[in-house]
């Protein structure tokens, strides 16, 4: 794995462990980055571009006013993305108030839809 996307992750873990729930956490590969989840709920994507978070619309000017925090943008053309905000170093590696924004996140993040049933169709005659 791409050494960067592993201390990425790891910043992850970390924040997780801090939280005493490091079993919460799991990583699925996607599109040459990984997709987080918290709680089986999406909360970080982790990329080239950086880790991004996934953060509620009332706290996101909050972790933008952070120094270096910005928004993901899936190609550098892209619009950017209106719940991940790329987050600094500075707080991915403060473990405790990188794991107080994980926390946050994993209550803002909707939980997984699950499929509906199909409705059963009558045989044609």
């Amino acid at each position: 794995m791409n050494p960067e996307l592993e201390a990425l992750r790891a910043d992850l873990v970390d924040a997780a462990t801090h939280l005493g729930r490091p079993h919460d956490l799991r990583f699925k590969p996607m599109f040459g980055g990984l997709m987080a989840y918290f709680g089986e709920k999406p909360c970080a994507w982790v990329s080239a571009d950086g880790l991004a978070l996934k953060v509620a619309a009332a706290d996101q000017e909050e972790l933008l006013a952070i120094d270096g925090a910005r928004r993901f943008r899936h190609t550098p053309t892209a619009a950017p993305s209106r719940g991940y905000i790329i987050v600094p170093t500075s707080l991915s590696r403060d473990t405790p108030r990188f794991a107080a924004w994980l926390a946050r996140s994993a209550l803002a993040a909707p939980t997984a839809q699950t499929k509906r049933p199909r409705p059963k169709t009558r045989p044609l005659r």
